[in-house]
């Protein structure tokens, strides 16, 4: 089960803020609470949380823990 609190800081004044996410989007715009920032994900990630949260969202968490999975099978399926 994905977590749905991350610590967003912003790039431009420092300021973090702990935010819940959706669970089953990705939150491509988020502005600073404290200077005003807007805040769009970086080259290569797909939304905020996933460019300046402490926690990726809950979509890429779930890709990684399917991953994981499935190496996991695979070492068992070839370790036998």
């Amino acid at each position: 089960m994905p977590q749905l609190i991350s610590i967003i800081t912003c790039p431009l004044c420092g300021h973090a803020s702990e935010e819940a996410m959706p669970a089953d989007a990705r939150e491509y715009l988020y502005n600073c609470k404290n200077c005003g920032c807007q805040m769009k994900p970086k080259q290569g990630n797909c939304c905020v949380f996933c460019s300046y949260g402490s926690i990726p969202c809950p979509p890429v968490q779930d890709e990684r823990a399917d991953a994981s999975r499935y190496m996991l099978q695979q070492r068992i399926f070839y370790s036998r």
